[in-house]
């Protein structure tokens, strides 16, 4: 199944030198039973970015909490095998847990803001939980970041996406 990790670049180092996503369960997001139901179109291209702009959502809640971290959203989308998902639309439409860690290797892809996402991205961490909460000014806050696309890396690409981010953070 292919999930959709959130991410910061505090993960991303951790993948890069673990060659491996972390301490499980993992939170993800995938097309699940209940993001179906709600996204309007069956085009299964836009059920899977659907998805993955959740993980960029959730990725602003990671910030939140990891100061340290590069003032840009990550995922990372992967394919891990059924057996290791369970569904979670309980909790979020599109939230699914993943039991094992994710290797390095079943890694499809990497997304990361760009430079001029930045100040847009912080000022939506530092809000997103009173977003999530239903304060109206927060959610513009975070619309505006959620305006940004991510770009696309593929994961061999990684080492240097991580060189940029620490270049990015010196300057």
């Amino acid at each position: 199944m292919r999930v959709y990790l959130p991410a910061t670049s505090t993960t991303l180092w951790q993948l890069h030198a673990d060659w491996r996503l972390g301490e499980v369960p993992l939170t993800a997001f995938a097309v699940t039973p209940a993001l179906r139901d709600w996204y309007t179109d069956d085009d299964i291209e836009e059920l899977e970015y659907a998805a993955a702009r959740l993980a960029a959502r959730a990725a602003l809640r990671l910030l939140d909490v990891d100061p340290a971290a590069a003032r840009r959203r990550a995922v990372v989308s992967a394919d891990v095998p059924d057996a290791a998902v369970t569904v979670r639309d309980d909790l979020d439409r599109g939230a699914v847990r993943i039991s094992e860690p994710v290797p390095l290797s079943a890694v499809a892809a990497v997304h990361v803001d760009d430079q001029d996402a930045e100040s847009a991205v912080a000022a939506a961490a530092a809000v997103i939980l009173e977003a999530d909460l239903g304060l109206e000014s927060a959610q513009d806050t975070v619309d505006d970041a959620e305006g940004f696309e991510l770009s696309w890396y593929a994961p061999q690409e990684l080492g240097d996406v991580l060189e940029r981010l620490r270049v990015a953070r010196h300057d």
